[in-house]
């Protein structure tokens, strides 16, 4: 992708610096992977791609700029997707979306590791 497309891309990994710390995570690793996958599009399918991405920059540094000025209750990102917009969708991308999902919804799980749970022999 051209040089337009690694701007864009640092530029949403440096609007999640200012997300929750779980979203911030879930996102940069979701974003580093859309990327990724998109490296040898083609033209068309390029263009839509960053055109998306923009989009979400602009959306989530619109809603970052509200959550500053304390214009909402309570800080929310993101949007409802329509059904029109889910219909547009592969199941490739329906799949992606439910992972993202699942993943985003799960509740938090502290790890711990005790003594007792190193390695025996």
């Amino acid at each position: 992708m051209p040089g337009g497309a690694r701007a864009l891309y640092r530029r949403i990994l440096l609007l999640h610096r200012a997300l929750p710390a779980a979203l911030r995570a879930l996102g940069d690793r979701y974003v580093r992977e859309e990327f990724r996958k998109h490296k040898a599009a083609g033209p068309a399918e390029a263009q839509r791609f960053l055109r998306e991405w923009e989009n979400y920059a602009a959306l989530i540094q619109q809603q970052i700029n509200e959550d500053k000025q304390n214009l909402r209750e309570k800080a929310v990102y993101g949007i409802q997707l329509t059904e029109e917009k889910l219909n547009d969708f592969r199941d490739e991308q329906i799949g992606q979306l439910k992972e993202l999902m699942d993943e985003a919804t799960k509740p938090n799980k502290k790890i711990t590791i005790s003594k007792d749970s190193e390695h025996k022999n």
